[in-house]
């Protein structure tokens, strides 16, 4: 009686124990802050790093500058339209972690949704994970060049990773774009919760993806332009595939009326005043009679003052016009490609591949990024036919295009016309004065960050901002 009366003390003893110890676990835990979560609630997350941190922050604000669709004219902004500072690695710390950041999640996607050995059953936020991947691993190496990529994204595991040639990236690139389309194509039932770009109508928002990633395709087949003699070809073959009209553009316009959800350009306006309308860009508008200029730019004292590159007085507002589409843009999208975008580099490449119906897709070009901006198409094909055919003359064409695209990509596509500028730089005329002197030049490319500099120096290829081009602009690897 004794024994079992001992066993029982035991037993009992045994249960609070183990009770407690489930009980305590429970506790421990943070439900609010969960240590994992499902590719279709990273989805959310993984869009507005992609939508905000890469496309709508520091690197445009600095491509704006760098290629003249605005001045400098406050603080960093007037240090890069100055070449001051320009070779620092603390300029773009941030942006390279936030685009390794989303990668990070992004692979974290495609483990979790990988057919063979993940464990979710979801192609559509496979789809996206694999469209995204290529967008913003194309930014990446569009404006650093080489970048760790095979051996990036371990952590720990690897924490000097080695950095990739650009001519090794970019056809991994159009892989994934590849992978994600033929992923969207099994898609059958799923849910759009957290797509912030296509999201709500299932059947819309899949067709949707597909002709984006088809756009980008396009984009990056054409980027090539200078290394890949059928750039031009391969273009053309997705177009048709890609964006049919502004309704599929590819943006993100989930922006809200505060402090903390607003657009980050007119955030940087707003609070910091650095940029204003740049001479180069206003003059190309007025000698062609553009009248999206009022669009464009706001008056200062009743008439448009921009300021003059590289030489403009440092003013946080006041002194020069700033940026129209901004000032009035807190909920404006971020836009990251436009059908528009897509006609210009149809009109481009049906030019190189000697396609007479070029001018028809340049006339397009230019009558959806005047209904983008909230003119009328009318205006749009008044404009083209009276002060754009005089200019399309033998030899001038491709010219004309690529400064009508320049024009058409201002504001918020700035990061497109920089890499338009560094693949054809013959196509435009910069002013700024600091592009030609001993101490600077043209910005053809980012420096690397402090963080790889401090942690992963055996690797980083020695470059020289000023003169040393990314290998699709024409420059060597490393």
């Amino acid at each position: 009686m004794k024994t079992f009366k001992i066993l029982l003390i035991a037993l009992a003893s045994l249960l609070i124990t183990s009770c407690s110890e489930d009980k305590m676990d429970e506790i421990n835990q943070d439900v609010n802050n969960a240590l994992t979560m499902s590719a279709q609630s990273e989805l959310p997350d993984a869009i507005l790093k992609s939508a905000f941190e890469t496309t709508g922050t520091d690197i445009a604000w600095y491509a704006t500058v760098y290629v003249e669709h605005s001045a400098g004219t406050w603080a960093q902004s007037s240090d890069a339209d100055k070449r001051v500072g320009q070779t620092s690695g603390t300029l773009f710390n941030n942006n390279w972690g936030s685009l390794y950041d989303v990668l990070m999640i992004l692979d974290d996607m495609l483990k979790k949704t990988d057919p063979e050995t993940g464990d979710e059953d979801n192609p559509y936020a496979r789809a996206i994970a694999q469209i995204l991947t290529a967008y913003n691993l194309a930014v990446l190496t569009d404006m650093w060049g080489e970048v760790p990529w095979t051996e990036a994204l371990k952590g720990a595991e690897d924490l000097q990773p080695v950095y990739d040639k650009q001519s090794e990236i970019y056809p991994k690139i159009i892989q994934y774009l590849d992978d994600g389309i033929a992923t969207m194509n099994t898609v059958t039932t799923f849910s759009t919760v957290g797509d912030y770009i296509y999201g709500g109508s299932s059947a819309t928002a899949k067709a949707k993806w597909i002709k984006a990633a088809n756009s980008l395709k396009a984009r990056y087949a054409l980027r090539l332009s200078n290394v890949d003699a059928s750039a031009a070809t391969k273009a053309l073959a997705v177009i048709s595939s890609g964006f049919a009209g502004n309704a599929d553009n590819f943006v993100f316009a989930r922006y809200e009326a505060s402090a903390t959800g607003e657009n980050p350009w007119y955030q940087f306006l707003a609070d910091r005043t650095h940029l204003s309308a740049s001479q180069t860009l206003y003059n190309l508008m007025t000698a062609r009679s553009d009248p999206r200029i009022p669009a464009y730019f706001l008056q200062v004292g009743g008439v448009y003052n921009p300021a003059p590159n590289g030489t403009a007085l440092e003013t946080q507002g006041g002194v020069y016009s700033t940026s129209a589409i901004t000032a009035s843009g807190q909920l404006a999208p971020t836009p990251m490609m436009t059908y528009h975008e897509l006609k210009f580099i149809e009109a481009e490449a049906k030019f190189r591949t000697s396609d007479a119906t070029w001018q028809a897709s340049l006339q397009a070009a230019i009558e959806a990024n005047f209904l983008f901006h909230g003119l009328t198409q009318a205006a749009g094909t008044t404009y083209f036919t009276t002060s754009v055919v005089p200019l399309l003359t033998a030899g001038n064409e491709l010219k004309e295009i690529l400064t009508q695209k320049y024009i058409a990509l201002y504001e918020h596509e700035a990061i497109e016309a920089y890499n338009d500028y560094r693949r054809v730089p013959s196509f435009l005329t910069l002013n700024n004065p600091n592009n030609l002197t001993s101490s600077g030049g043209f910005v053809w490319r980012f420096p690397y960050p402090t963080s790889e500099i401090s942690s992963n120096s055996a690797n980083i290829p020695d470059i020289d901002v000023f003169t040393d081009k990314v290998w699709w602009a024409g420059g060597s690897e490393n």
